[in-house]
């Protein structure tokens, strides 16, 4: 977009003079007819910092007016020009200060970085200066920049730190000095120290073997899943850890002792003495992390309040431990004192026994980082809710990779953290307008509707591990999609001469067109199915889901979009993986709409319906999508073709996500019958890539089979599982699962 947008030059001349409230006589006249009196001065002694925020200064108000102001280090007019001053308070507060000093104007923040930002503040507030995302900017155009004499703002931000974890602001610091938000994700932290340190200070591969009794008691057997915080030597290993963490990083302030990312915790008998006395397994760590602070006084710990150490304990944290607080089960179709009423319990509870609380908030669907997500009306009430509750560090997790209406979501967000009192509905309007330009009204209108589609679900459980198939009932139902469909070739058809605003419109649908394409997946109407009838009796491919797949692939790449979720499933083996679905779906299949009785039980996913393996849809990434789940047992299925039929080749589906403990199957068996009692083996397939530390996290394969041709009427299939995972993975001690979907027979 270019620097200067010449229809917002009326707007701008009207705020610009708007701001003067007390005649002309009164005003400081910045710019005036082509001319400045002004000189910005920073200290002679002025550091990088400060340097910078004259630098940013002089830059946009010279591309507001074409007059450069000149830059000085002191006061070298004594006095007899009027100045803009650009200085620190340096009493490391948070505080910005914009004020008119007689005929000057002094710009201040209570520290250094402070002052930068409070420049950026009077560049949005007071000349309309709007940063959408990196290389999108708004800047005026004007002759005259004048404020009023009376100028008098001051701002103390409640939230103090304030992360948004998402590239635009990583990969580009000045765009996130002007949003106020961090340039990292964990600013202060020993960067190899972050979070889930258990496994780093005490590492399975060193430890385990010669002392089990260093790890986790659970079900009468030692496992590396957690420590054992009861432990002396453990304690004595973590202290000597930390500290040399902390002499490789003599800068950093914080460290994380904190649990792995499982809920395996030590149950021997003096832990759970500590535990039962303190009211939950937080207890320990309280004690444990307690302890390694007070060996640290002039540094902070930081530990975790997440899952099963997310109440409160008795014990209060001491000074200068920080507890940051996960908010990662929660409902996200509401604001969490409304759908999450346990972690606001949790919230107002550590708020009584610490000062010190980090937030980890969630914001994305992590299974699908590009599926619409409609939880932008979420991000206020969340965010003024951790700021009452004494919040002063407040990090909201993104994908940090691009994903559905990815800089909007950036944008508003970093607003929010810093403003929490913001008027949102302006806020996204401000947006979609902005960096849109003529398709912003049809982007908000999108936006809007699908917010209030699942308002209207009052039962919705928005999840951050969901899936679009689990909306095809609610708000990505076919017609409703059919009409974000259109609302977007509206978006598209607003902006068609300007190709980068038609890029960016192409980006913020890619929600739209990954929910329709699972929607074709699944097969929920003619329209999005992956095969239609070509009126000859044959399957062809439903070319309106190609043309969307198309699409897919050409805006993922044009916008270097390269990932589907966490996991590092890519956009490339999605699309390779679905154009295999489309033939998939053309292959004859013997078995479809067939009866299968199953001999052993699933749970809870695809409505434990056994038909979901010769139902047509196809499973995709997510363990949500139409996947038949088997928990710590195998799957033993018969599928009855109604009558003799030859066959020659048997072919079942299986999903992998080895973080979700989802493996692969050791094996599976065919074998084949015509009176379903007497069993014939067809063959038997091996897991060529049996699991490792190293396996691929999320990925799909076919257990195929091909044999010479045999009469049956049922087909058994027997997929083997692992039952539970083995010892060094972090769900150790607990089910496994495997997940099957759609069996092919001819």
């Amino acid at each position: 977009m270019n620097s200067k947008i010449p229809f917002l030059k009326v707007a701008a001349l009207a705020f610009l003079f708007a701001s003067t409230s007390c005649g002309q006589e009164d005003s400081l006249n910045l710019v005036k007819n082509g001319h400045s009196d002004f000189v910005i001065v920073t200290d002679e002694n002025a550091s990088e910092t400060l340097s910078l925020a004259a630098a940013e200064l002089q830059k946009y108000i010279e591309t507001i007016s074409a007059v450069r102001i000149p830059v000085s280090k002191g006061d070298i007019n004594d006095g007899k020009k009027p100045v803009i001053r650009i200085e620190s308070l340096n009493d490391q507060s948070h505080k910005i200060e914009i004020k008119a000093e007689g005929k000057n104007l002094v710009i201040r923040g209570g520290t250094e970085q402070g002052t930068l930002y409070a420049v950026y503040e009077f560049l949005e507030q007071y000349l309309n200066c709007k940063w959408y995302a990196p290389g999108a900017e708004e800047i005026p155009s004007s002759e005259i920049i004048s404020l009023s004499g009376n100028l008098n703002y001051a701002y103390t931000p409640e939230i103090e730190t304030r992360t948004v974890h998402s590239r635009l602001f990583y990969d580009n610091p000045g765009f996130a000095a002007r949003h106020k938000v961090t340039p990292e994700s964990f600013p202060y932290y020993v960067p190899t120290a972050r979070v889930h340190t258990f496994h780093r200070f005490v590492p399975e591969e060193k430890y385990y073997k010669e002392h089990p009794e260093y790890f986790a008691l659970r079900g009468g057997k030692r496992l590396p899943t957690q420590l054992c915080l009861t432990n002396p030597d453990v304690m004595r290993i973590v202290k000597d850890s930390v500290a040399s963490f902390f002499e490789q990083y003599p800068d950093s302030k914080v460290i994380s002792v904190s649990q792995n990312d499982n809920q395996q915790y030590c149950e021997d008998e003096n832990c759970k003495r500590i535990d039962e006395k303190e009211g939950g397994p937080t207890g320990t760590m309280i004690h444990f992390v307690n302890e390694i602070a007070a060996e640290f006084p002039d540094k902070v710990i930081s530990t975790l309040a997440y899952q099963y150490t997310r109440k409160p304990s008795k014990t209060p944290p001491a000074e200068n431990v920080m507890i940051t607080l996960c908010s990662i089960e929660c409902d996200r179709s509401g604001p969490i004192e409304e759908k999450c009423e346990e972690f606001a319990a949790d919230l107002k509870g550590w708020n009584q026994i610490s000062d010190r609380i980090r937030i980890w908030d969630y914001t994305t669907q992590f299974t699908n980082f590009l599926a619409p997500f409609p939880n932008i009306h979420t991000l206020q009430p969340n965010v003024k809710f951790f700021r009452d509750h004494s919040a002063k560090w407040v990090f909201e997790q993104h994908s940090n990779n691009p994903s559905e209406l990815f800089e909007l979501r950036s944008y508003v967000t970093a607003k929010l953290l810093w403003e929490p009192d913001r008027d949102i509905e302006e806020l996204i309007t401000e947006f979609t307008d902005g960096y849109y330009g003529a398709a912003g009204p049809f982007v908000k209108m999108y936006v809007d509707q699908i917010h209030q589609e699942i308002e209207n679900d009052e039962d919705f459980f928005l999840f951050l591990y969901g899936d679009p198939s689990q909306a095809f009932a609610s708000f990505l139902s076919k017609d409703l999609l059919q009409g974000y469909d259109d609302i977007f070739n509206q978006a598209e058809a607003a902006v068609g001469n300007d190709a980068e605003l038609l890029s960016r419109v192409k980006r913020a649908r890619i929600g739209v067109d990954y929910a329709i394409l699972e929607a074709g997946r699944k097969g929920i109407s003619e329209k999005y199915s992956l095969a239609i009838n070509n009126g000859t009796g044959q399957k062809s491919v439903n070319p309106f889901v190609i043309d969307k797949l198309d699409n897919f692939s050409s805006t993922t790449r044009q916008g270097n979009i390269v990932l589907m979720n966490e996991m590092g499933y890519t956009v490339d083996e999605y699309v390779t993986n679905y154009r295999m679905a489309l033939k998939v779906a053309l292959k004859p299949n013997k078995a479809i709409g067939k009866a299968v009785v199953l001999h052993t039980k699933p749970k809870k996913y695809a409505n434990e319906d056994p038909q979901v393996l010769t139902d047509g849809s196809l499973g995709g990434n997510s363990f949500y999508s139409n996947w038949l789940g088997f928990e710590g047992n195998d799957m033993e299925a018969v599928i009855d073709l109604g009558e003799n039929q030859e066959v020659e080749s048997v072919s079942t589906a299986f999903l992998q996500v080895t973080n979700h403990v989802v493996f692969f199957p050791t094996a599976v068996e065919y074998s084949y019958s015509n009176d379903n009692k007497t069993f014939t083996t067809l063959g038997r397939i091996e897991n060529d890539s049996p699991l490792t530390k190293k396996s691929k996290v999320n990925e799909i394969s076919y257990f195929d089979l091909k044999f010479e041709k045999v009469k049956a009427r049922y087909i058994k299939i027997v997929a083997l599982s692992m039952k539970e995972p083995p010892y060094w993975h972090h769900a150790a001690g607990t089910p496994s699962w495997i997940f099957a979907d759609e069996v092919i027979i001819n």
